[in-house]
């Protein structure tokens, strides 16, 4: 049943979880890296997708791929949002307020 579509959804799955992997590890430059990975898979995969539409079973795989794919993203957000408000401060030549 898997389709080269499905490889493209697979690859992607895969990079979020190295993307939460390095995120875990405070590893935001492998983070970035990732996301660049994820971003041409992202645009293959839409050229793709224009010229071979998935089957009925496969579209099921690639929900519960997607679902997967999208709770990593939340993971990676909620560690990733003290890192950004360091750097918000940083870049805004604020000093850190200690709570």
């Amino acid at each position: 049943m898997t389709t080269a579509l499905l490889h493209y959804y697979q690859a992607i799955e895969k990079a979020s979880q190295d993307m939460l992997e390095a995120a875990r590890l405070g590893d935001w430059d492998q983070v970035l890296k990732l996301e660049g990975a994820c971003a041409l898979l992202i645009s293959q995969l839409k050229h793709h997708a224009a010229e071979n539409p998935l089957g009925k079973d496969e579209v099921q795989f690639k929900s519960r791929i997607m679902q997967r794919i999208l709770v990593n993203d939340a993971e990676i957000r909620q560690l990733a949002e003290p890192w950004l408000d360091d750097l918000d401060d940083l870049l805004a030549a604020r000093p850190k307020m200690i709570h």
